[in-house]
Parts: structure tokens; C-alpha cells; sequence
């Protein structure tokens, strides 16, 4: 009884550390949608981010707080702007966000 126990709280433990291997890393943009018309060349993206070792904007190391939050401004031009949200955990996964934003 003590064996199935112990292999039974192995197997979780292992379960629960290895839940940054099997999520891997994920990345959210709070405030912007993809396709949104903004009116300022301006543009202030916040969002989250989780099981991330190393996030970029635009190919730009960002950092985010205890939380995982981050907030960054950034110019996009006349048109149609694309901007990239990259996260990678310490597993070397990686995960991107692509939006597209018209500035009129």
C-alpha cells in the first residue's frame, strides 16, 4: 500500500512540476485586437504573459513584472502596421501573437 502511494505521489509531483514543459509559454495582448483601426501613430500595448523566459515586440526584448504583466509603446505607421509578440520558455518553445493594426 505504501509502494502505490509513493508511486502515486511521484507521478504527481512530477505532473505538477512539469506543467511549464507541457503548457509551454503563453502570451496575451489585453488591449488591442488583430485587424483594429487605432487613430494615433502612438500605440501603448499591454498584456500577459506566463511560463516565459524571454519575451520580444517587434523582434525588441520587452520585460515584464512579478505577474507577468508588461506594457510597451510603440509608433506603427500610416496603413497597415504588423506587430509580433514573441515568447519563449527556458525549454526553448516558442509561441507568437501577430496583430494587425490600421492607423487612418
Amino acid at each position: 500500500m505504501a509502494l502505490i502511494l509513493a508511486i502515486l505521489f511521484i507521478g504527481s509531483y512530477s505532473l505538477y512540476q512539469g506543467r511549464f514543459l507541457i503548457f509551454g509559454p503563453q502570451v496575451w495582448v489585453d488591449n488591442l485586437k488583430d485587424g483594429e483601426t487605432v487613430s494615433s501613430p502612438v500605440v501603448t500595448l499591454t498584456g500577459r504573459a506566463k511560463n516565459v523566459a524571454w519575451l520580444t515586440l517587434n523582434d525588441r526584448q520587452i520585460f515584464m513584472d512579478e505577474e507577468g504583466r508588461w506594457s510597451e509603446k510603440l509608433v506603427v505607421s500610416e496603413g497597415l502596421s504588423i506587430i509580433t509578440v514573441k515568447a519563449r520558455d527556458r525549454f526553448g518553445h516558442e509561441v507568437n501573437k501577430n496583430l494587425q493594426v490600421v492607423l487612418n
